[in-house]
């Protein structure tokens, strides 16, 4: 009687785990989406190397990790939009409104970085999507 219903668990098992993943609430150990700037990056730029140590864009989602947090790791000052990141200070910059923003960046090669706050994810499909490209852009980094 229970192999004529074991047939069931390979359709089950994955459904409950969509399902899950669709409607238990996100939650992350941190509101802070960590950016380090690394030693010797206004030397390597000085020197000419084109250093690529912050993406052109960043995205945040309001509620889960909303804060901007930059570290200074260069032994010379870096700007991000009106403030001045002192060699070994971190800045954070907390978000509350889900939009499109464009800072100033010394640390960028362009000079520009576009941060990029998402709403928070509703229950069912946009929780599902959004823990599918959290995972993606954790675990497939491009060079992985």
């Amino acid at each position: 009687m229970t192999k004529r219903w074991l047939w069931l668990l390979p359709v089950t098992l994955p459904a409950a785990l969509v399902a899950w993943a669709a409607l238990a609430p996100i939650e992350l150990p941190t509101r802070d989406e960590l950016f380090e700037i690394p030693p010797g990056t206004y030397a390597r730029r000085m020197a000419g190397d084109k250093v690529e140590i912050l993406p052109e864009r960043i995205d945040l989602t309001l509620g889960l990790n909303d804060v901007l947090l930059l570290r200074n790791r260069d032994e010379v000052p870096q700007q991000f939009g009106p403030v001045l990141i002192m060699p070994g200070q971190s800045f954070r910059l907390p978000f509350e409104v889900a939009s499109s923003y464009s800072f100033a960046c010394s640390a960028h090669a362009s000079g520009q970085m576009a941060v990029v706050v998402a709403p928070t994810p509703g229950r069912g499909w946009p929780a599902l999507q959004w823990r599918w490209q959290r995972f993606m852009k954790n675990h497939w980094k491009e060079g992985r």
